[in-house]
């Protein structure tokens, strides 16, 4: 009862608040992180409603049921569905186009990124070297290099935008998480190293190239074999609950690891659910329609993503002054690495203007995979990673609240949002009816 009592209100705060930010004229995906907040345990979900023989009826999210494997499966299978939709961006015939762009741009923007925020850490650190550590600083660069997919993905689907900047955003998103997590494990090998002793090659080199061959490979596998029991089916019904299928078994296999001769080998799923996405946009001659189908199932899945992922922010990161301004410099530098990287890089590429003045806006927005880099860090280095998750929460917090409404802007100013209208489906379906 308790679970299906706060995914209900989940949905109902998301979709009710999404009202009230279509008004302020604010992306959704704002809105359900707002309600996210409200209903999280800081908030709502510490109030409860007395049952039967003293049990309790959270109005909201504990920090329990944050915690738990229920809600950590509507996460996984969520983003799963995300990089299998920005997979779709990976056409071939859209690549000849913009690949040699969106390569460029998102290695350089992501290594530019980590420069400057290293720099500007290691600065911090000599004048606050009882707050910040070295090896803090180090590897807080590399989680600045990462950029959330789901958010942006959520704004461009929403308002329908098209056009060069935004042909290019998506495959930089995907790419993004690819260096992100090369640079992720360099950094978080040297700063080991520092803490414990000599830096293992294998950790800092191998360990991470073998994550991104084997989750291309894995994804590959996967897509050639959904393409393949695709058509079998002829009706739209079965095409997408055997595409609702894959999706689920990648994410699956995607969370297996193993050791192989001291070497830690496992997957990134973001990865493999896009390349998955991508060979079978390219393989099969119907996928486009398919994505499609399976984007409108995903709806109510992403709302109670975004309000779950709104509730998971920890508003205690507020309480430490020395938190907050390690957080400013990392947000402020962050900012300017992006920005900076992306328009350095598409000058150099000969990108659009428009691409060249509003792409690095759109690629400020931080969650999911920086939220995975900063857990592990917390895990393996003590107060050390502790540092490195508290000050990666207070700038996600930040940076979800501020960053789809930066990226609606952007993408705004470049012409590739239509300004809103006032129709709705409630008024389609009427006109309909008076025309017949």
């Amino acid at each position: 009862m308790q679970i299906l009592l706060t995914l209900s209100i989940a949905l109902f705060a998301g979709l009710m608040l999404s009202r009230l930010a279509k008004v302020l004229k604010l992306p959704a995906v704002t809105a359900y992180l707002v309600a996210g907040i409200l209903i999280g345990p800081f908030l709502f979900g510490s109030l409860f409603i007395p049952g039967a023989e003293g049990a309790k009826y959270f109005l909201g999210f504990t920090k329990d049921q944050i915690s738990s494997s229920y809600f950590e499966i509507v996460s996984d299978v969520a983003l799963g569905f995300i990089a299998f939709s920005i997979g779709n961006e990976f056409r071939l015939s859209q690549l000849k186009k913009t690949g040699r762009q969106a390569t460029i741009i998102g290695i350089f923007q992501a290594v530019v990124t980590t420069i400057i925020v290293d720099a500007a850490l290691i600065g911090l650190h000599f004048l606050m070297p009882n707050v910040l550590s070295l090896p803090a600083a180090i590897v807080l660069g590399a989680v600045a290099s990462a950029t959330a997919p789901a958010a942006t993905l959520m704004v461009v689907r929403q308002y329908k935008a098209k056009g060069p900047v935004t042909d290019v955003l998506l495959p930089v998103v995907a790419l993004d998480d690819a260096v992100g997590l090369m640079l992720f494990a360099i950094s978080f090998g040297i700063a080991k190293a520092m803490m414990a002793g000599p830096i293992s090659l294998v950790s800092v080199i191998v360990e991470p190239i073998l994550e991104v061959i084997l989750s291309l490979v894995l994804g590959t596998v996967m897509g050639l074999l959904f393409s393949f029991f695709e058509r079998f089916f002829h009706s739209r019904s079965k095409r997408l609950t055997m595409s609702v299928t894959f999706v689920f078994l990648t994410v699956a296999l995607a969370m297996i690891k193993f050791d192989i001769g001291g070497v830690h080998v496992g997957f990134s799923s973001l990865l493999v659910c896009m390349m998955l996405g991508t060979i079978f946009c390219n393989v099969c001659d119907f996928s486009e329609e398919l994505m499609d189908r399976v984007d409108r199932w995903t709806a109510p899945l992403f709302v109670i993503f975004f309000v779950l992922s709104g509730a998971e922010l920890d508003l205690s990161v507020f309480t430490s002054i020395s938190i907050v301004i390690v957080g400013v410099v990392y947000i402020i530098s962050r900012s300017i690495g992006k920005y900076t990287g992306a328009f350095i890089s598409s000058k150099a590429s000969k990108s659009e203007p428009n691409i060249v003045k509003y792409l690095g806006i759109t690629l400020l927005p931080q969650a999911g995979v920086a939220l995975g880099m900063a857990n592990k860090a917390g895990a393996e280095l003590g107060e050390t990673g502790a540092i490195v998750a508290q000050i990666t929460l207070f700038a996600v917090l930040i940076y979800e609240l501020v960053g789809p409404a930066l990226t609606k802007m952007a993408l705004l100013k470049a012409g590739e949002i239509k300004p809103e209208g006032k129709t709705s489906s409630r008024g389609i379906i009427h006109h309909h009816k008076k025309a017949e």
